[in-house]
């Protein structure tokens, strides 16, 4: 647990000299503020125009986004390193979100699910190298794009060199980057790049843009804070903001952002004409020559917003085929570091992202929001990166220009020439027309180490398959052993002591070649139907592809060649090595054992004569060893020792036992429901005298008021949920309209009620954050005295992306109101009330975080969290009709006794879809975490993972439900199911319960 409350001044003082903090594993660690000793002391992590240097080797990166923020259950982060692991990667790249970490200015809070030291530890576990990008500011889709609501309050402007924003940035950075920066590589930890800000890259013409002295403030300020890795940025645009040599503000190395077909889902198949990009190369010259070409973020998916299509759409659009085609070229464009965003997404629990999104941020990425691996992304995926970590010769290629007729004999297919000093070559070959949808033959010119050979050499032609991209490799190195071209891709390959593996795969129905120089005997171990040429000079070897795989030898190189989907199925965990760990003995191809078979391959190890494997399994399937390590003769798969034969190539077979539970989840319709009302603000004679009273004129400069005193939430410390107002007026009698202008961003709605009686609502739409209303008001008596209570919901804060704009600084709220007769003689409203989440910024649920809880009565009360108090409840079920508009809430024991010792079970809650005209929005609890935000007429999400750890899978639940009816007709939930996917038999760690504290009376809860 960390609570740290640090003036300014004093961390300045304190960390201008060298600190020592102990670690009982990283040992000393020591911020170095002078320069000269800084850069000494950093010689880890070094650069050239082509690649990083990790401790000396030439390293490709390739790594993946993931945000622990948005999977609260630390137990379950190793699951989604290992899962990153076994796709090839070996980097993670990760934002941290200010906003759940010191909502109240001064006061750190990083305990519990909030706390990243099991972060880094799993990431160092799994052998994962990490970029830490702490901000300040995010973006990331989430409430103000990381900043605290608090910071609406500033009269400075955001993200610029004004004296209050640099400050308020200082308690967080002095808490975070020490963190950071224990964690780096010079230290022993993962921590490989630290990036500055994120996406400075544009603004609206109004502030000094760019300002290389804000950028060089916030570099300082990692720097005085203990960063000694390389520091990178990440440009939205390819404009070269702070490249290296631009002065002030100039980062080491230079990189940004490429989302080639952007965000709209809605029709995946259609890829733009102008979508891929060709100048790559040319833009990474023109910026940044000296350094690597750096992606920070490449597309590994889109966010949606409401009413949107949903995730499985984007995953659509980013899918298998684009991969193929937008992934591999980033390679002919000569990258030396890539980033895929996202890697996995995770959820918007809570309250955490902004209103341009839903509760899900599946992102539609190679692993889906609940850790589930079904989408053909994730294999393709996996094919790509091993081939770039086994081919440490493409670091020292260039890219050559784009050719229809230098290498090809078919103008429709575009080539592009990674070119080497005689360390091989790769070619990148696509359709001239990204875009097509039919296939094309072809015949390849490659200049080799013998020569130019036109390929097939044996007659016959390459096939390029719709919507693909192949690389074609020349002089080719594999151990000792060179491939003089290769027309199938390459999966990986791996030495042994007593011989050399190589894997390769092709779409089925294609033909391949692959050559040597000069004559080899080969021999056919599995498979019939292989064709040899050999001569003085070199031998050919060709095949078609099919399902049956097909093993040959050359000497001791053995190839087996594959389909496509069939090497889906392999695996080359890398072996653990002395005092790098799961890190492996090099960056590049290091040392790896090739399994064949399961769903997943977590890790291997050795201990004495034993392999050791951790996998997990989907089905009941063979399980293949190939290159078993030397000195092991027993295999053991999760613990459990594992029989096993040998095949005539060696390799161990095994048929591991393999069961799956029949699963009896509850129902939820037959839980004891309770209810209560949570709106018990309109009832006559409430007592809101605990409220806060809104006389503040706003602090907030960019949005000046329109009405007497603010009615923002943000000037009152409310920055999250909803948000409930009640204004007293006396009548004059003639009044007969109410107009609210409200604001709570996008897809919100509105609720008004004078003295308990329903006025009207304001239904979310996708594409408004603000909403102009006008409700008819009933005939009152001279000089009565009323009540309006609004309702008015803040969907997230909105990100602040153009500097200059100050959106985020956009109130969540009331911006203006009138009470008018029909002569247009205005009623004075004499006095306003404000609530939100109980304390504000002082907020109550320290262990779920400052977003969790909102304004409603049920969340003020905690009666969201377990064990609520029943006499505060009748019998009331969410499928029984609720008569009337407001707010129900209604909660219930959730028992679960699930196999989860040996089973991933991933579990969702799913609202039944609805044609009934009675609008409702939905706020889903589970244990007092948020886990949804169903909004019943605009959609698209309708089911709702919940992980293990957050739910309880062998004891009992809480799940809550807040239903507010939009109509006088009310609501209920026409269903809600609990829903799992196919168990899958893993070897993961076993999943840590989150303590989630259980409801207590709060005393200042009204």
């Amino acid at each position: 647990m960390r609570l740290s409350v640090l003036v300014s001044q004093l961390a300045l003082s304190s960390l201008a000299v060298a600190a020592a903090i102990r670690d009982n594993r990283f040992g000393p660690f020591k911020v170095i503020s002078d320069v000269e000793q800084r850069d000494a002391h950093q010689d880890v992590v070094t650069w050239d125009a082509h690649s990083l240097f990790i401790r000396g080797e030439r390293a490709m990166i390739y790594s993946g986004e993931f945000h622990p923020f948005r999977l609260p259950v630390p137990s379950l982060w190793l699951d989604v390193f290992q899962k990153i692991k076994a796709l090839g990667f070996n980097t993670v790249s990760f934002y941290v979100d200010w906003a759940l970490l010191e909502a109240k200015e001064g006061e750190y809070r990083a305990e519990g699910i909030f706390d990243l030291d099991p972060f880094f530890k799993a990431a160092e576990t799994a052998g994962i190298f990490l970029i830490a990008r702490p901000g300040p500011y995010n973006n990331a889709e989430v409430s103000g794009g990381g900043f605290p609501g608090r910071l609406q309050r500033l009269a400075g402007q955001l993200r610029t060199k004004s004296p209050d924003f640099l400050k308020a940035t200082e308690n967080y950075m002095s808490n975070i980057v020490p963190l950071i920066a224990k964690y780096q590589i010079t230290n022993g930890g993962p921590v490989i790049l630290y990036q500055a800000e994120n996406e400075y890259s544009t603004s609206n013409g109004k502030v000094p843009f760019p300002d290389g002295e804000y950028m060089q403030d916030v570099i300082d300020q990692a720097r005085r804070l203990g960063i000694v890795v390389p520091i990178v940025n990440n440009d939205a645009s390819k404009d070269g903001h702070n490249r290296p040599g631009t002065g002030a503000g100039a980062v080491d190395m230079y990189g940004y952002d490429s989302y080639p077909l952007g965000f709209d889902c809605s029709s995946p198949t259609y890829w733009r004409s102008d979508a891929l990009p060709v100048d790559y190369h040319e833009v990474h010259m023109r910026n940044s020559p000296n350094t690597p070409f750096l992606i920070n973020e490449f597309g590994g998916g889109a966010y949606d917003s409401h009413g949107g299509v949903g995730y499985d759409k984007c995953a659509a659009l980013t899918n298998h085929e684009y991969e193929r085609v937008f992934n591999k070229n980033t390679l002919a464009g000569g990258i030396g570091i890539l980033s895929v965003y996202m890697i996995f997404g995770g959820t918007n629990w809570g309250n955490l992202g902004h209103s341009n999104g839903y509760t899900s941020y599946d992102y539609g990425s190679a692993i889906r929001e609940d850790r589930y691996l079904d989408r053909e992304k994730y294999s393709e995926l996996k094919l790509e990166a091993h081939f770039n970590r086994a081919s440490p010769s493409y670091l020292l290629t260039t890219p050559g220009p784009l050719s229809t007729t230098a290498y090809t004999d078919n103008p429709n297919i575009a080539v592009t020439p990674l070119q080497s000093n005689g360390t091989g070559e790769f070619y990148v070959v696509r359709h001239s027309d990204y875009q097509l949808t039919a296939s094309a033959t072809y015949k390849l010119h490659l200049p080799t180490s013998t020569g130019t050979l036109t390929v097939p050499q044996t007659g016959g032609s390459l096939t390029l398959p719709r919507r693909d991209t192949k690389i074609h490799v020349t002089d080719y190195p594999v151990g000792d052993h060179t491939l003089l071209y290769c027309t199938a891709e390459i999966f990986t390959w791996q030495k042994t002591v007593d011989q050399t593996i190589l894997v390769l795969y092709g779409g089925l129905g294609e033909f391949h070649e692959l050559a040597f120089q000069e004559s080899h005997k080969v021999t056919q171990i599995e498979g019939d139907k292989i064709q040899t040429a050999a001569s003085s000079t070199n031998t050919v070897i060709s095949w078609t592809v099919e399902t049956k795989r097909q093993v040959i030898q050359v000497n001791d190189l053995t190839i087996y060649l594959l389909d496509r989907n069939s090497a889906y199925n392999y695996w080359a965990p890398i072996l653990p090595a002395g005092k790098n760990g799961s890190f492996g003995n090099s960056v590049m191809n290091p040392d790896a054992v090739i399994v064949n078979g399961p769903y997943l391959v977590r890790s291997v190890d050795v201990s004495g004569s034993t392999l050791n494997i951790q996998a997990d399994f989907n089905k009941t399937s063979e399980f293949e060893v190939i290159g078993a390590p030397e000195g092991v003769s027993k295999l053991s798969i999760n613990g459990k020792s594992t029989k096993f034969t040998k095949s005539k190539q060696g390799n161990w077979l095994a048929k591991p036992s393999i069961t799956f539970p029949d699963l009896k989840l509850p129902d939820l319709k037959s839980l004891d429901w309770m209810s209560l009302d949570s709106l018990p603000e309109i009832q006559p004679g409430y007592d809101d005298s605990q409220w806060t009273r809104a006389q503040n004129f706003t602090r907030n400069s960019a949005w000046p008021l329109s009405t007497p005193v603010s009615l923002y939430g943000g000037d009152y410390g409310y920055n999250t949920g909803t948000l409930l107002f009640r204004g007293r007026f006396s009548a004059t009698g003639s009044e007969n309209s109410l107009f609210l202008r409200t604001v709570g961003g996008l897809a919100f709605a509105s609720s008004v009620w004078l003295d308990g009686k329903f006025v009207g609502a304001k239904l979310a739409q996708a594409n408004n954050n603000v909403a102009n209303s006008t409700y008819t008001i009933p005939q009152l008596s001279p000089g009565t005295l009323h009540v309006l209570t609004i309702v008015v919901d803040n969907m997230g804060l909105n990100e602040d992306f153009v500097i200059g704009d100050e959106d985020m600084k956009q109130p969540r709220g009331i911006l203006s109101y009138s009470l008018t007769s029909s002569a247009g003689e205005q009623t004075d409203i004499d006095s306003w009330k404000i609530t939100g989440n109980l304390g504000g910024e002082d907020y109550k649920d320290h262990f779920r975080g400052p977003l969790n809880e909102g304004g409603l009565f049920a969340e003020r009360q905690g009666y969201h969290q377990p064990n609520p108090p029943k006499d505060q409840f009748f019998n009331h079920s969410p499928f029984e009709q609720h008569d009337g508009a407001g707010i129900q809430f209604y909660t219930a024991k959730l028992p679960l006794d699930l196999p989860a010792k040996d089973y991933d079970i991933p579990l969702s809650f799913v609202f039944g879809n609805s044609n009934s005209t009675k609008p409702y929005h939905g706020f889903l609890y589970v244990n007092g975490f948020q886990f949804g935000k169903y909004i019943s007429y605009l959609g698209p999400q309708t089911s709702f993972p919940v992980p293990e750890g957050i739910l309880n899978y062998a004891g009992d639940n809480w799940v809550s439900l807040a239903v507010w009816a939009l109509d006088t007709a009310g609501a209920a939930v026409p269903g809600l199911s609990l829903s799992a996917r196919q168990p899958v038999l893993t070897g993961r760690q076993p999943v840590e319960l989150v303590a989630s504290p259980k409801w207590v009376k709060r005393s200042d809860a009204y």
